[in-house]
């Protein structure tokens, strides 16, 4: 019996649909970008999208979305990501992506009507304040807090930190310590809170090293600075009850990891293209660049990271298909993919050389941008140390290293 890699006819189906939505309709559309507004390009998008039944990959299809399981919307992510208007365009961006998973999974038939609703609808958008300064990439080390004010409202003080998309957003989740005396990873709990708010202040846009473009203030919303005081919040606004904040926010984060995973793979897959079609046509000293030994070891090594790119997301998508444990590979991924992408645009700006370094390609731009995906959703170190500790307990259960290393794979 061979092990199976053939991906069903419905997968492939969706998947070229998207590709074609990608290619035809999102990368030209960013062109327009130069001389419209954001509303003007992006909302006739995405009804074209609705319209094609392109909407909420992984949503239900009783809640409006195309009802994907894990496979086909990993092969459909990998095709959003070469444009940065596809993700949007289908309304599966992060970080909303994420939260109204979580909603839908853990929201009362309240909260799903009155906030979940738009947010699928795409009328609003949802940002996620769970990162302090003191706390950073230990999130039970937030301490901003929550406390009951009788049955009604519970009141929320302290600061957030890099809040993705905030100033964009007309709801927020907010993690808070509601239990400091409960057990280290039941103190949390999380809420909605819409917005604007009096309470939930933004202080400033923390600048970084990303080159902007004119609407990315808009497309992202930037990363906020929040100062939280007396902030009330209705107890019908606690999202899965008092103690599961930190619990729900790592499978929330989770997600998060692949779906960036899955965009890296096609930011990389799109520089990798446009560093090919240069090569193709540029000459030096009377020979074309693609047909120097040097050049066609670069584009090999970049040809066998995204091999390797593509295998680990599958494997997990197979894996989470099968309702097993993910949690090792995600790690895994998660900084393999950080890195891929960085290498591979890299060497597609070195193949154009000057005009590489310039911005009159996106690849200095995104080349600034994916530094990022060494630090969101836990910088590498971290799951570095998650690894190498579940490498240890699995020889010490099983005399080998091998189901943390990909050993089932085997």
């Amino acid at each position: 019996m061979s092990i199976d890699f053939e991906i069903p006819s419905e997968a492939k189906a969706i998947r070229e649909k998207v590709r074609k939505w990608v290619q035809e309709e999102c990368i030209p559309a960013e062109k327009e970008l130069d001389t419209k507004p954001l509303a003007e390009v992006l909302g006739p998008l995405r009804a074209k999208a609705r319209a094609r039944g392109l909407w909420c990959p992984w949503v239900p299809k009783e809640y409006g979305g195309m009802g994907l399981g894990p496979l086909a919307n990993a092969l459909v992510q990998m095709e959003l990501g070469e444009s940065m208007l596809g993700a949007l365009s289908m309304n599966t961006q992060g970080p909303d992506d994420a939260s109204m998973m979580t909603i839908l999974a853990h929201g009362t038939e309240y909260q799903k009507e009155k906030f979940l609703k738009p947010l699928l609808n795409g009328d609003k958008r949802i940002c996620f304040s769970m990162t302090e300064k003191a706390a950073g990439a230990d999130a039970t080390g937030m301490q901003t807090t929550a406390v009951k004010d009788g049955n009604e409202n519970y009141v929320l003080n302290g600061e957030k930190w890099f809040s993705s998309s905030a100033s964009v957003a007309d709801m927020a989740l907010v993690m808070a310590k509601t239990d400091p005396n409960a057990p280290r990873h039941k103190q949390y709990s999380t809420f909605i809170v819409e917005l604007p708010n009096p309470g939930y202040k933004i202080k400033r846009n923390v600048a970084n090293m990303a080159i902007e473009g004119p609407h990315d203030d808009v497309l992202h919303g930037g990363h906020s600075e929040i100062e939280i005081r007396d902030l009330k919040v209705p107890a019908d606004n606690l999202l899965g009850g008092e103690g599961n904040g930190f619990a729900m926010g790592q499978h929330r984060l989770a997600y998060g990891r692949l779906r960036h995973g899955m965009h890296n793979v096609a930011k990389a897959q799109r520089a990798l293209d446009m560093a090919v079609a240069h090569v193709t046509k540029r000459s030096t000293f009377g020979k074309l660049l693609a047909d120097r030994q040097a050049v066609q070891f670069m584009l090999a090594d970049c040809a066998s990271e995204l091999y390797i790119g593509r295998l680990m997301l599958l494997h997990i998508a197979y894996k989470a298909e099968k309702g097993l444990d993910i949690r090792q590979e995600n790690s895994i991924a998660k900084i393999f993919h950080a890195h891929m992408v960085h290498k591979v645009i890299d060497t597609a700006i070195q193949l154009h050389g000057a005009l590489g370094f310039s911005q009159y390609t996106p690849l200095a731009k995104w080349y600034t941008q994916v530094r990022s995906q060494r630090l969101v959703d836990g910088p590498d170190e971290v799951h570095k140390w998650k690894i190498g500790k579940n490498v240890i307990k699995a020889f010490r259960e099983h005399g080998t290293t091998a189901s943390a290393a990909g050993g089932d794979l085997l």
